[in-house]
Formats: C-alpha cells, structure tokens, sequence
C-alpha cells in the first residue's frame, strides 16, 4: 500500500467515491488520505481466489454474502474504507449495501512482503474495533501457513497457526477444511 501523494488533500467519503470512480487502481481511505493498493503475485492471486471459491461454495444459500478484494469494508466508528481479499458478512445491515459493507463476521487477508506489517498490525487494529468481527485470516502466499486470529468468549483475540497437514477451522461459518485445499497447484519460490 503506497500513499497517493503526501501533499494530497484529505479527502472525506463522499469525495474519496466519486474520486475513485475515475480511477484505474484501487484505493483504500485512512483517516482522509487515499492509498493505492499494490498489485500482487500470481501466487497472491491465485491462493485469494481459492480462498473466496471456498468460502462461498460453503456459504451458497445461507444469506451470508462472501466478498472478494473488489469489495471494500468500512472501518466502523472511523470514515476509513479498506480492501481486504476476501470478506463475509451474515449481517442483516449489509444486505442492500452496494459501496461497501460494514459488519464482516470474518476477514482475509493475503500476505505480501510489501503489506505483511500492516496487515498484522494498523490494519488488524482498525478491524478489531467492529463487536461484529469474530476471525481475521492471515495467508502466506510464500508457504503452506494460515494464522488465523480468533475473538474468545471475553473479547480477547487468540490466534492459532495453521501448517501443512492441519485442518482450519473457521468457527464463525462453521467450516473446517484441510490448509492444503487453499495451497492446491501452488509453486512457491
């Protein structure tokens, strides 16, 4: 994630859409100022798209809505809009939403060098401040590794390393699936 320009104006919501609108990359709002979103590796790509597949055939038919990385959340509380990989949201409040969704149950984020750092820190703090969100993924598009970080029944947020020959368990849609499904095909460097 690269800043626009550092002495770019702040935009508010409004603007920042109708901005966006206009351009050929995406872009994520952080307290009023745009990021470009970096472009990914095959891997990157390849491993999001399976992960989306898999979430959304277990979701067909249960109301949930899985989103993919073209889909932005809104930071609850805050006017700060990012794109994770993937997303899902059983919310009732975000059903006719068409900009964004606000109350994600789970959010997935897929690693690069470039972003690593802030998906594990800044970015994890703003998705924590939702009650709604119960698990934020974390995928490794270098090796067979998910950290997956769980929200307990006291608000504190637990993580569990996934390696290859575990089964994750993604408890807020009640699947379980075996981490190779998502590496499946993958060549790593």
């Amino acid at each position: 994630m690269v800043a626009l320009k550092d002495n770019s104006p702040k935009f508010t919501p409004e603007e920042y859409f109708a901005w966006e609108e206009q351009q050929l990359e995406r872009h994520e709002l952080i307290e009023g100022e745009v990021y470009a979103m970096s472009g990914g590796t095959i891997n990157h790509s390849e491993i999001a798209s399976k992960f989306n597949r898999l979430l959304g055939n277990h979701l067909d038919d249960t109301g949930c809505r899985t989103l993919n990385s073209d889909a932005r959340i809104k930071i609850l509380e805050t006017t700060d809009y990012s794109y994770p990989d993937a997303s899902v949201t059983c919310d009732e409040r975000d059903k006719s939403g068409t900009q964004y969704i606000t109350y994600p149950c789970l959010i997935v984020e897929v690693l690069s060098d470039s972003t690593e750092a802030y998906d594990r820190s800044d970015k994890f703090y703003r998705y924590r401040r939702n009650p709604i969100l119960q698990e934020y993924v974390l995928v490794s598009a270098k090796s067979i590794s998910i950290d997956l970080y769980c929200k307990n029944s006291v608000g504190e947020w637990v993580i569990t390393q996934y390696r290859a020959g575990d089964t994750v368990e993604l408890k807020s849609i009640d699947l379980s699936f075996p981490i190779e499904r998502v590496y499946r095909g993958i060549e790593f460097e």
